[in-house]
């Protein structure tokens, strides 16, 4: 097929599609049962484990400080075994936030150094507020003052612990890292964080949630945003065998592609409680006009009579913001999308972005200094550039259904979270994968 090597023309929707669609399994689910799996106190299995560029880099990198870890075939099945954390290594994160920000508090818990890296893109997205707290709490680590990838974490075995805090108000991420391993820290941590509004909570509601079923003691306090605390006394990690649902983020350009064709998709083993940010797809697309219903066949979105703009704040649930940009794009009235300035920390800047792309195919968005507001306008087709960003991939091919000739550049880059959507995406809309 070449996707990686030229643009791949986004297929157009003959008519309103039907569709069942089974999601593999959450990105963020799996990378935390794995960060986990490898700091308990006895083997386990992760079950339905996503198998995608980010969970691949987080395998190797346990492996890289020790941990046993065995693959079925087809990824979904993961066998951990852990074994005393040491060094030296390098890490890959690639482009992988859950990477880069998750294992530096696990490398400190090595002895010896442990060298993070990553692809051209990772070197600038937010990496100070990890460092910083590492370094507060007495962990040596080389980063050149940059404050970024690259760096080295000197690791010694331990880390005593104790209090810090962390302005985590441009990623939630920050707080989860020191969530997932404060409980192997001599002392524990209390971790404060004192700034703007944390974006994603439910992220950081998932690790908190995750660390509980593993017998962690965790307090929260979050009555104020701003300044919200999370104690995490110290003890062992108790070993977990854990299933891992769908993940729900990823199911969005599908049950987008329902309602841009006026049809229906249904996603089996949709959960009914969940700490997933994609849960809030079901009132988010109902606001939108859509028609939804969760029951024991899935969750099924089926179109109504045209898409509605929609006026939200979506702090809590960024990562959706793509895929409900090009929803705004095929609106019949104006939307507002705000709350997420942090997304120009992303993979890539997403608001310059989905404002650059839209409108190189004729739309009208606006950036602003939190977001986007979105006025539909008649879209033609052309290169949609996706700046290594799955997300932008999967909104390109949301808009490519309904307007011939868009170009999607690169979209061999939801290989990041979602290898075979390609594959999936053809088979949705009736087409035989090439």
């Amino acid at each position: 097929m070449g996707a990686g090597e030229h643009p791949w023309l986004a297929p157009v929707a003959s008519g309103p599609i039907s569709a069942d669609l089974g999601i593999p399994g959450s990105k963020s689910v799996t990378n935390r049962a794995l960060v986990l799996a490898a700091l308990s106190d006895a083997p386990s299995v992760i079950t339905g484990a996503l198998s995608a560029r980010d969970t691949n880099l987080m395998i190797e990198a346990l492996r890289t400080l020790g941990t046993t870890v065995e693959q079925s075939a087809d990824g979904t099945q993961i066998e951990v075994t852990p074994h005393p954390l040491s060094g030296p290594g390098h890490i890959d994160c690639g482009l992988a936030g859950t990477v880069m920000r998750f294992l530096p508090p696990v490398a400190a818990l090595a002895n010896g150094d442990i060298r993070f890296d990553g692809d051209p893109r990772a070197r600038v997205r937010p990496m100070g507020a990890v460092i910083e707290a590492l370094e507060k709490l007495e962990v040596a680590i080389d980063d050149g003052g940059r404050r970024t990838l690259p760096f080295t974490v000197r690791g010694t075995g331990s880390v005593h612990g104790g209090e810090v805090t962390v302005d985590a108000s441009a990623s939630s991420q920050f707080i989860s890292a020191l969530l997932l391993s404060a409980a192997r820290f001599d002392t524990g941590a209390l971790i404060r964080h004192s700034g703007n509004a944390v974006p994603s909570m439910p992220h950081i509601d998932m690790s908190v949630a995750m660390l509980r079923e593993h017998g962690v003691q965790v307090d929260v306090d979050a009555a104020e945003p701003t300044s919200a605390t999370w104690a995490v006394s110290p003890g062992p990690i108790r070993a977990l065998d854990r299933t891992v649902e769908p993940d729900l983020s990823n199911a969005a350009p599908f049950l987008a592609a329902a309602m841009a064709t006026g049809g229906r998709v249904t996603i089996p083993g949709w959960p009914e409680f969940t700490t997933q940010p994609g849960a809030a797809l079901r009132e988010l697309l109902a606001m939108m006009g859509a028609r939804v219903r969760l029951d024991t066949s899935g969750l099924t979105v089926s179109a109504g009579e045209h898409i509605e703009g929609l006026d939200v704040d979506l702090r809590d649930v960024g990562e959706l913001t793509p895929i409900l940009a090009a929803l705004c794009a095929l609106a019949k009235s104006p939307s507002r999308l705000s709350g997420i300035a942090h997304l120009r920390g992303h993979e890539t800047d997403r608001l310059a972005a989905l404002a650059t792309e839209i409108n190189r195919l004729g739309g009208d968005v606006e950036e602003t200094d939190d977001g986007l507001i979105i006025r539909p306008r008649p879209l033609h087709g052309g290169v949609f550039q996706t700046y290594h960003d799955h997300r932008m991939a999967t909104a390109a091919a949301v808009i490519g259904l309904v307007v011939p000739g868009v170009e999607i550049e690169n979209v061999a880059t939801t290989s990041k979270t979602l290898p075979d959507f390609v594959t999936m995406w053809q088979t949705m809309l009736g087409i035989n994968p090439a």
